[in-house]
């Protein structure tokens, strides 16, 4: 496995497009740093100017008398200051912009490529730890950006700038005073390199953290109903622990960071402190030269402290980037086709709706398939029953129709098209889809019923609600159709939800439309109505009802009857019945009459 870049690097390959706001925020950073040090170069001319009645800016401006040259100095520094408050706006404009920017780019960017990974990916990862990167690494890398990238840039300046008058102005000194750089640069690269390991366990942590929170809020019906409050207080002390424990450590090391570079820095201080008092004794150095560069090495030393707040965020928002762009480095499993099916022209649907499988295989393990070389066929404009016991692969044959797993081996056509060679938008636009697992988001019943579907008219969303037999009981809601739902829904019953996820389904108008275990949630009375109504809604389209209650698929045209990923028997309702097979043992026993399947 190849080493992986820095996440410096990476970042910076990231933010290729950004680079005239980068050199633009970089410049006017560096601009601001150079006025903010020019005050004490006047400072140490105005005070040889008054101790020796004569100052360089005397000559070059034509500028003679004290006053005059005070006065020149004066209005020198003004400019100064209003350049330097110029620039110090700018770069806190440009760095703040980009890091919104760039907040706003990454997190789209990020979620978006989350948005095209397969189911597979999510089942192995908590939600939580995915919240964690899209939200709290992609803030962490913000607030550097937003302070921490101009704190380097300016504290890389300072030395420059520093470095280069004491030269200018002492060159004997000058390197005495410098000398510890060396040694803080140095120990400022490998303290990085020590501290990263720490803070990508620290962002490991809260991630584990946030996704045991969101694991448990999720959850909090089944927390109440079984009293484990105090379980699960101690599940989040004990990870709450670990995420304390693991930045202390980080802490304990980059708080011992300042002391060290002070001292390093103190020495340099006692350098100018003591050698230059002895060239101003020498009459080598000027008294107004000795105080500007006593004054600079002050300056030099407070952003230079700072430094280990500053390499303490740096880490941080480094192992956010890693943990980031690891997630974009994800590879895509499921890559779409090319090819699509022509678009709807006012209500004709301009597909045929034909499915086949042949010879499929598919495991959610490579070892263990759920479906192996199955082959079958769903008859265009008719409704096609697929039952069995619980994990025969009923569901799974929806999830692979839809492509939210890839097949190992065989093939799947619709029209007869390969889907694999379908865009993937295409192929699940014509689908449309009534999981018995509803999923209802928070917003209004009308936001729900008409999501994928977002230009309905209220007359279409009126009609989907009555033939889902859900327009009554909506009407009664405090609210009618702007009632929030609550988050997954939690404000409707089961039945409710479900007749708003065939609402939803029927207002898409589909070619094909799937019915996983539509009408589990409602009750017998509410099913006959739906059942009625989904008569309707079934004709002139293909239709796939997977089902347990057989008497729900009674009328189906064709039904497959699965066994541990295989079709055991196939027929009508009444064919199948005078099998006596598996299909007459489900059906004796759902209606009661399980003794007559023993005989």
């Amino acid at each position: 496995m190849p080493k992986q870049a820095h996440p410096f690097i990476r970042l910076t390959r990231y933010a290729h497009k950004y680079r005239p706001q980068i050199w633009t925020a970089t410049t006017c950073s560096i601009l601001n740093k150079f006025f903010d040090l020019a005050p004490p170069v006047l400072i140490g001319a105005a005070i040889d100017l008054v101790l020796q009645k004569e100052n360089f800016w005397a000559n070059p401006l034509g500028v003679e008398g004290l006053a005059a040259q005070l006065l020149v100095l004066s209005m020198i520094s003004g400019v100064i200051w209003a350049l330097e408050s110029i620039f110090e706006y700018a770069y806190a404009l440009q760095w703040r912009n980009l890091a919104q920017t760039l907040q706003h780019d990454l997190r789209l960017d990020t979620y978006q490529h989350l948005q095209e990974l397969e189911l597979a990916f999510f089942e192995e990862r908590s939600s939580g730890g995915l919240m964690s990167i899209v939200s709290d690494d992609v803030n962490q890398l913000e607030r550097f950006l937003d302070g921490g990238a101009n704190e380097v840039i300016q504290v890389s300046a300072t030395i420059l700038l520093i470095g280069g008058a004491f030269f200018v102005i002492t060159p004997n000194v000058a390197w005495l005073a410098m000398s510890p750089m060396p040694f803080i640069l140095w120990g400022s690269i490998w303290f990085q390199k020590f501290l990263a390991p720490r803070y990508a366990e620290v962002r490991e942590k809260v991630g584990m953290l946030n996704g045991q929170l969101a694991n448990n809020i999720g959850g909090i019906t089944t927390i109440k109903a079984f009293v484990t409050e105090d379980y699960e207080r101690k599940r989040i002390e004990k990870e709450s622990d670990r995420y304390r424990q693991s930045n202390r450590a980080a802490i304990a090391y980059s708080a011992a960071f300042v002391p060290l570079i002070r001292i390093l820095i103190f020495m340099g201080f006692i350098a100018i402190l003591y050698y230059g008092g002895l060239e101003v004794q020498a009459q080598k150095l000027s008294v107004g030269n000795y105080s500007v560069m006593v004054y600079l090495i002050q300056r030099l030393l407070w952003p230079l402290t700072r430094l280990g707040e500053t390499l303490d965020q740096y880490q941080r928002a480094m192992a956010s980037t890693n943990r980031i762009l690891d997630l974009l480095d994800t590879p895509i499993a499921i890559h779409s086709g090319t090819k699509s099916f022509p678009l709807p022209v006012l209500d004709q649907i301009p597909m045929r709706g034909e499915i086949i499988l042949k010879d499929v295989t598919f495991g959610y393990r490579a070892d263990f398939p759920i479906v192996e070389n199955l082959s079958l066929e769903i008859a265009a404009n008719k409704t096609t029953a697929i039952v069995g016991a619980t994990g025969s692969g009923k569901s799974t044959l929806v999830k692979l129709l839809l492509r939210l797993y890839e097949i190992q081996s065989g093939h799947i056509f619709v029209d007869g098209i390969e889907i694999r060679e379908l865009e993937l938008r295409s192929l699940r636009s014509c689908i449309g889809w009534v999981s018995q697992d509803v999923f209802l988001f928070h917003g209004s019943v009308l936001e729900n019923i008409t999501y994928g579907s977002f230009d309905a008219t209220v007359d279409q969303i009126v009609e989907a609600a009555k033939i889902a037999e859900a327009h009554e009981f909506i009407l009664s809601l405090p609210n009618g159709y702007d009632t929030i739902v609550g988050e997954r829904g939690q404000k409707l019953s089961g039945g409710q939800r479900q007749r708003i996820a065939i609402a939803r389904a029927v207002l898409r108008n589909p070619p094909i439309l799937i019915l996983d275990e539509a009408t589990s949630a409602v009750d017998n009375e509410t099913e006959a109505a739906i059942q009625k109504s989904l008569d309707r809604i079934t004709k002139n389209r293909t239709t796939i009802a997977i089902a347990h209650r057989l008497s729900t698929i009674r009328n189906a045209d064709r039904i497959y009857v699965m066994e541990q990923g295989k079709v055991v028997e196939t027929g009508t309702h009444d064919q199948l019945v005078t099998l006596n097979g598996v299909y007459t043992g489900l059906w004796n026993l759902q209606t009661g009459q399980t003794h007559e399947a023993i005989h």
